[in-house]
């Protein structure tokens, strides 16, 4: 999507992010939505809109492990791309977004 080809170190899958956040794994998760998808639906994660990222970049870790999350994945893999080229080995894409986690993890999720 977008033009991104999807790269395995650089992807996760929403069922092995689920799995990882079921065992307590500190993962970093950066949701790059705007605010209002974010008061519709989201993670828990912390947010900085794509748009702003590149202004907030130093307010991140590069050392640690980063799963950057948007609606559908696009957004999200420009993110890392960018966060990559920034020094940020460990930022991973979710694959699907949220709207993919809505589908096959959390059925209860308001979709959009």
């Amino acid at each position: 999507m977008f033009g991104f080809k999807s790269d395995s170190d650089k992807d996760i899958s929403v069922t092995e992010l689920k799995g990882r956040l079921d065992k307590g794994e500190d993962l970093f998760i950066l949701d790059v939505r705007e605010q209002g998808e974010y008061d519709h639906c989201n993670l828990g994660g912390h947010l900085i809109p794509l748009r702003e990222l590149p202004k907030h970049i130093g307010e991140l870790d590069p050392n640690r492990e980063i799963v950057v999350m948007c609606h559908s994945g696009g957004r999200s893999a420009m993110a890392v791309q960018l966060l990559r080229r920034a020094g940020f080995k460990n930022a991973r894409n979710l694959l699907g977004g949220i709207d993919r986690w809505a589908r096959e993890i959390d059925p209860s999720m308001p979709r959009y």
